[in-house]
């Protein structure tokens, strides 16, 4: 029932995109704000102003300047229970004294949605007369894909001890039944740190606002998303307690869909803490812009950090939808000879 449901919608997104011009899309670029990294879903997102590893080249460009050595993090979540199939990888290298590249894939994917587009007939099998009164031939039902890929670029560099910059070229790449389209964009970022324990942060995504080309002649241009966000950490029971919150402020006329707005400005919060006892294990809460409550945990072994985080939305029982599992996997190549200027 849930796949006839999805069928429903991206099919009515499929026929749209006919004969169609430049639009501004509206959640065009929706699938590139779920999130990377079992330690950021944890936190409901906020990491904007305290990524500091390879999963910067997502979260905030300037960020990645931080690493020290080469990082490689893979990522799979089963969404919504497993209606949809979401996947990460990256991996990023510190170069010079002051400088990181990285690389990271994401692909989202419904796979078997039914289409229902040529099953449909009237009782004597004479062809679609009346909508209310057709039935479905089974036997005509067959079945598509609706995938995402997005492919960033990352360039970082460390201006000065408390200073880093940042950009992202990004790719992507969609397909829908027989449909595909492909775009590029871009992403700046910056993170500022004025006081020892307080951390800054700033991210512009699809800054020159991003077009995806569709097959059938629509284009649809992503809007910018200025992301901001504050940190600070604290000392508790021989740990480091990390409070922090981003802001996400969009101009795509959301509304209602957001959690205020002014005019076609809206807003979006992001909360979360994290508790690192010496990094030996960490846990996490937050709460994300889809009014989801999040929670973690994370384990540091050598060389390797073993993060997972469960997402609940908050709904009543009978409309709520099935909970998110993420899992991620980040190794570290914590040697002498990897170390960011060694030769």
């Amino acid at each position: 029932m849930k796949k006839i449901f999805l069928s429903t919608f991206f099919l009515f997104a499929s026929l749209t995109t006919i004969n169609s011009q430049t639009v501004i899309g509206k959640y065009a670029g929706e699938f590139l704000a779920i999130g990377v990294g079992g330690r950021a879903l944890a936190m409901g997102g906020s990491q904007t102003a305290i990524v500091n590893d390879v999963t910067a080249g997502y979260w905030n460009p300037a960020g990645l300047a931080k690493i020290d050595y080469p990082q490689v993090s893979l990522m799979h979540e089963e969404h919504f229970g497993n209606l949809v199939n979401y996947n990460y990888g990256a991996v990023a290298i510190p170069y010079e004294s002051d400088m990181s590249f990285g690389l990271s894939i994401i692909r989202l994917s419904v796979d078997g949605i039914p289409d229902t587009r040529n099953a449909l007939e009237d009782a004597n099998g004479d062809g679609i007369l009346d909508i209310n009164d057709d039935r479905l031939d089974y036997s005509k039902i067959t079945e598509f894909s609706n995938t995402d890929w997005a492919f960033y670029f990352t360039f970082a560099k460390r201006h000065s001890e408390n200073f880093y910059w940042g950009a992202n070229v990004k790719i992507i790449k969609r397909d829908l039944a027989e449909y595909s389209a492909t775009g590029i964009g871009f992403d700046v970022g910056a993170y500022y740190q004025p006081m020892e324990k307080l951390h800054l942060g700033a991210n512009i995504q699809d800054v020159t606002t991003t077009l995806v080309a569709w097959s059938s002649g629509r284009n649809e241009l992503i809007t910018p998303t200025a992301k901001v966000g504050a940190a600070y950490e604290l000392e508790l029971l021989g740990g480091k307690i990390l409070p922090a919150v981003d802001l996400d402020i969009r101009f795509e006329n959301r509304k209602y869909a957001s959690m205020f707005n002014i005019g076609p400005v809206s807003f979006d919060a992001h909360t979360g803490f994290e508790y690192n006892y010496k990094n030996i294990f960490a846990v996490r809460a937050g709460y994300n812009d889809v009014k989801q409550f999040t929670v973690g945990a994370g384990i540091y072994l050598p060389k390797l950090t073993i993060d997972y985080s469960f997402a609940r939305v908050a709904q009543s029982e009978s409309e709520r939808l099935p909970d998110s599992h993420r899992i991620s996997l980040m190794l570290t190549l914590e040697e002498p000879k990897f170390l960011r200027g060694s030769e």
